[in-house]
């Protein structure tokens, strides 16, 4: 059984990554979503290998090795059966996103359901596009009546992440059926953001996108990446699929080229699809872990629903009562780094988002840092 390594505190904070970096020293961070676990080894090894051979040059198109890896690890572990001549090579998801939602919509409206990622939140509107925001429900649903009045408005791309970032719900097959079917009627393109879909937990199954319907199929394009489940964000490599001629045409009349992804980022695909099976058990084992861990142990106050993906948690800090937006309480008072929910929507002020993707022992000293300090 494979077995996970995350470094001390010391020696995590020597990270250059955007998680670990700016911050004073003894502050544990929690917020950008990247794992502390050490790289799987088939993933160092192949990093290491192209360094040896100075292998840095350009990424060039999609290699038959990267398609054969992704097309096979999508049919093992997410039942989604992927024509390998239908996987084009991106840098990234977000990349990806923006060049399609300016393909389809030059000049127009995207949709996303709040809370969201806060890229989305940011970059879109910087590429001139106009940002529609759909509020989940409060039961987390995705709000099918509003999206219905924002299509009849104009809408015509909608961005599905799911499962959803910062939430971790995954939706059923039931209401992406309804969701495919409604956009279906108004001609309106959906860009499914799976890039947490390996990241699933016990309890809960992800239905691939272009797996859902015919009308997803035909009117939806699906972008995927390893870089969450396998913890290799800073290397560039998405894959944006299609099921249907009509949404890969859109593909090919994208400006970006291969060249924008990185040739460390699809080596380091390759092998993660194809040889990092056990490493990522291992990791939905901790990850499952440590929600069990939070489900039983956060102070009282704070509420949440336990996701059913991914390794973030959105915690509800208003029962609290604290006189200051909960992130600042908690880096002045438990020198815990948390994201702040205005991050993530206009509306969510007193939420948080916790990144748990770590080891059992860096877990309870911020569980117990949150107690304390609210003592």
């Amino acid at each position: 059984m494979t077995m996970l390594n995350v470094a001390e505190l010391a020696e995590l904070q020597k990270r250059r990554s955007e998680k670990w970096s700016g911050h004073a020293p003894g502050v544990i961070a929690s917020t950008v979503a990247e794992m502390d676990f050490d790289l799987a080894e088939p993933i160092a090894r192949v990093l290491h290998d192209a360094i040896d051979r100075s292998d840095l040059g350009y990424a060039f198109e999609v290699p038959e090795r990267l398609k054969e890896a992704f097309t096979g690890f999508a049919d093992r572990r997410l039942g989604w059966t992927v024509d390998p001549e239908r996987v084009t090579l991106a840098p990234e998801v977000l990349a990806g996103l923006i060049e399609l939602c300016l393909a389809l919509a030059p000049g127009g409206s995207v949709g996303f359901a709040t809370s969201a990622y806060p890229p989305f939140l940011q970059q879109i509107p910087q590429a001139g596009l106009r940002t529609v925001l759909i509020p989940l429900r409060p039961d987390g649903w995705f709000d099918l009546e509003r999206l219905g009045a924002e299509l009849r408005n104009g809408l015509r791309v909608l961005v599905l992440t799911n499962p959803h970032n910062p939430t971790g719900r995954v939706l059923p097959r039931e209401e992406l059926e309804q969701i495919a079917e409604l956009c279906a009627s108004y001609d309106a393109w959906v860009l499914a953001d799976e890039i947490h879909a390996p990241l699933v937990l016990p309890g809960a199954t992800h239905v691939p996108w272009l797996e859902v319907s015919d009308a997803a199929r035909a009117g939806g394009i699906s972008l995927i990446s390893a870089s969450k489940a396998f913890n290799i964000a800073g290397l560039k490599a998405a894959q944006i699929v299609t099921a249907s001629d009509r949404a890969q045409d859109v593909v090919r009349r994208l400006p970006y080229t291969a060249e924008q992804a990185g040739l460390l980022g699809v080596l380091a695909a390759e092998v993660a699809f194809s040889q990092c099976d056990d490493w990522l058990d291992a990791v939905l084992r901790q990850l499952d872990d440590n929600r069990a861990y939070l489900r039983d142990n956060l102070p009282d106050g704070i509420t949440w629903t336990p996701p059913d993906a991914t390794y973030v948690a959105w915690l509800d800090c208003r029962a609290l009562g604290l006189d200051e937006e909960p992130s600042s309480f908690f880096l002045r008072r438990a020198k815990i780094a948390l994201s702040p929910g205005l991050d993530y929507d206009p509306d969510a002020s007193g939420f948080l988002r916790l990144n748990f993707g770590t080891g059992p022992k860096l877990l309870e000293e911020i569980v117990s840092r949150l107690r304390s300090s609210l003592e």
